[in-house]
């Protein structure tokens, strides 16, 4: 469980003005003094994130954030970044003190109303002062659930664990597979994984460890290679398998060596529909044909790796859409958390499969950029788009291609 990728774990954002003891319900969940904890106002300043088991909930990683009702120049940069916590929040606390209900709080239950975030009201400091009788009445009225606790003496902890068990959104108890769907049980994938400078030394990158896991998961079994020896790998077998996957920048000899009536794909274009919304992105491959000499492209990585000679999102890719389009594109890069608000600027947004962000704030990234009217899609896609295999890799993802012919933004 502690090795569980992030982008796997559920979100809990703590939320609340300063000094209700949003740090200290923290400690107290985590049994750990990951925050600090101070009477003076404004203590924590970026965003405080602990990953931890939280049974039964599974994986979960916390992120205890600035008081929203923060003030001066710093402060608005404090507030900024906890609105951006917001993003990938699967489930809230909405932290305040007994009695305590203004228009702080009010405008954190409308943001997380808003972006349809479930979340639970917690009164802290209960040993001070107990809950009012109308407090909980308006709250009961209002159908929010609600706690009252003390984190300083850890009274109601386990209560409040419980709660957040009870309103946890319930897609994350039933989560969406990989390729699980495409494979039925006792038929095999391919697997087809470079090995070369850009594979990490000793071990294969995240979305192939969880492809694997995810074919074993559901009761098939896979076969990996190396892009080389994909061609022998299926003559020696004695019948064909289902579907084959590949890493992108292999996927035109890999499509070349695949039989035609057997599904093939990239890791990537997988990661879309698992992290992200795949007829979007196919719908977004339709702007690649509009893009003249000097428009602006954003390429967004959701990791700060440090980038290689021939990197793919900062090197491949932009030289492929100028190969294209036969001229000069900008492509600018923004990475990790930082994700560009002048997005109309740009004629089209090229993603990672963001194997880092959890769902959520994938979701959100593709609704910003339709908000602004920008079409979006991802590397994958977009590589197989420029390769001329586009068709043939939508093919076990039928609703994906046909959006793809269609080409408009819904």
């Amino acid at each position: 469980m502690q090795k569980t990728p992030k982008g796997l774990r559920l979100h809990i954002g703590i939320f609340g003005g300063r000094n209700v003891g949003k740090s200290s319900l923290l400690n107290a969940l985590t049994s750990q003094a990951v925050a600090i904890v101070s009477d003076t106002p404004g203590t924590t300043t970026d965003p405080v994130e602990k990953a931890m088991e939280l049974l039964p909930l599974g994986p979960v990683v916390f992120i205890d954030t600035a008081g929203i009702d923060d003030m001066g120049a710093l402060g608005e940069m404090r507030i900024k970044k906890t609105m951006q916590v917001f993003e990938r929040t699967d489930l809230a606390i909405l932290v305040t003190e007994t009695n305590h209900w203004g228009e702080f709080e009010e405008k954190i239950k409308n943001i997380l109303h808003e972006q349809k975030i479930p979340f639970i009201v917690v009164f802290n400091k209960a040993d001070l002062a107990p809950l009012a009788d109308d407090t909980r009445q308006r709250l009961k009225t209002a159908n929010l659930p609600f706690i009252a606790i003390s984190a300083l003496k850890k009274e109601g902890i386990e209560k409040l664990k419980e709660l957040l068990l009870q309103t946890a959104p319930k897609e994350w108890f039933n989560p969406p597979t990989l390729i699980g769907d495409l494979l039925p049980p006792g038929e095999l994938a391919v697997l087809v994984v470079p090995i070369d400078l850009q594979a990490p030394k000793g071990r294969l990158i995240l979305p192939q460890v969880q492809t694997i896991r995810d074919v074993l998961d559901n009761d098939a079994y896979c076969m990996v290679v190396k892009e080389r020896e994909l061609r022998d790998a299926l003559q020696r077998l004695n019948r064909k398998p289902k579907l084959v996957v590949c890493d992108s920048q292999c996927v035109l000899k890999t499509v070349a060596d695949t039989p035609e009536d057997v599904w093939v794909t990239t890791f990537s274009i997988v990661m879309a529909r698992f992290k992200g919304d795949l007829p979007a992105f196919a719908r977004g491959l339709k702007a690649i044909e509009k893009l003249k000499p000097q428009d602006k492209v954003l390429i967004a990585e959701a990791c700060t790796h440090h980038p290689l000679a021939d990197d793919i999102g900062r090197v491949k890719i932009p030289r492929w859409l100028q190969q294209y389009v036969g001229g000069k594109i900008h492509c600018d890069v923004c990475a990790g958390r930082s994700f560009p608000e002048n997005l109309e600027e740009y004629r089209l947004i090229i993603h990672c499969a963001a194997c880092v962000l959890n769902r959520r704030e994938m979701l959100t990234r593709i609704y910003k950029a339709e908000q602004k009217g920008v079409p979006i899609t991802n590397y994958g896609l977009t590589i197989s788009f420029l390769q001329g295999v586009i068709h043939r890799c939508l093919e076990p993802f039928p609703y994906a291609k046909l959006c793809l012919e269609n080409g408009e933004m819904s």
